[in-house]
């Protein structure tokens, strides 16, 4: 079993920001209805490529996720290693996909926190690109903005090719994921 989790801020007021890049490709997943609340989380099961998997969004916001993430690991004995963490990374440019087996929180307050309540950087992960601050923004004010509407169309089809990536993880290929999304992307 895969505990695949979107990070991401709850309410309305921050839906469609560069933060919630992990909701909205679990929400991309559109064959696993994520809409059962327990566990600090939305989050719903069903198979994807005949493994069975937990879709979550956890409801913490996003600097708590690991209290989120360990009930949920803890709860339905998911090793560390068969989680799966989709979040924002601003050190890639818009859409850049960037597949890890593991790592340090590289400055993520919402994947600093997952480490400390699972105890491991051991787990994998898929940073989607929302592109760089500009220069003189307050990185909370950029990470909660809105994409323009060039960005959108390309983070739209990052999701896509993230839920893609999710199946070949499921199906322990990270490997095979790393070598076909981690390609750095044409302008």
């Amino acid at each position: 079993m895969h505990l695949i989790v979107g990070l991401g801020n709850p309410t309305k007021q921050y839906e469609g920001t560069r933060h919630n890049v992990g909701f909205e490709t679990i929400a991309a997943e559109n064959q696993i209805r994520v809409e059962e609340k327990k566990h600090k989380a939305l989050y719903g099961s069903g198979y994807i490529e005949g493994e069975k998997v937990i879709l979550a969004k956890p409801q913490t916001f996003m600097n708590l996720s690991g209290e989120s993430v360990r009930e949920l690991s803890d709860y339905y004995k998911i090793p560390a290693e068969n989680i799966i963490v989709i979040y924002d990374d601003i050190s890639l440019d818009v859409g850049q996909l960037r597949i890890r087996e593991k790592g340090s929180a590289g400055g993520h307050n919402g994947i600093k926190n997952i480490i400390l309540h699972l105890g491991t950087e051991i787990f994998p992960r898929i940073k989607v690109g929302v592109g760089e601050k500009p220069k003189g923004w307050d990185l909370a004010d950029y990470v909660l903005g809105r994409y323009s509407a060039e960005d959108r169309k390309i983070i739209d089809e990052a999701q896509k090719e993230a839920a893609e990536a999710v199946k070949m993880m499921v199906m322990d290929d990270i490997r095979g994921a790393m070598n076909r999304y981690n390609t750095k992307k044409k302008a």
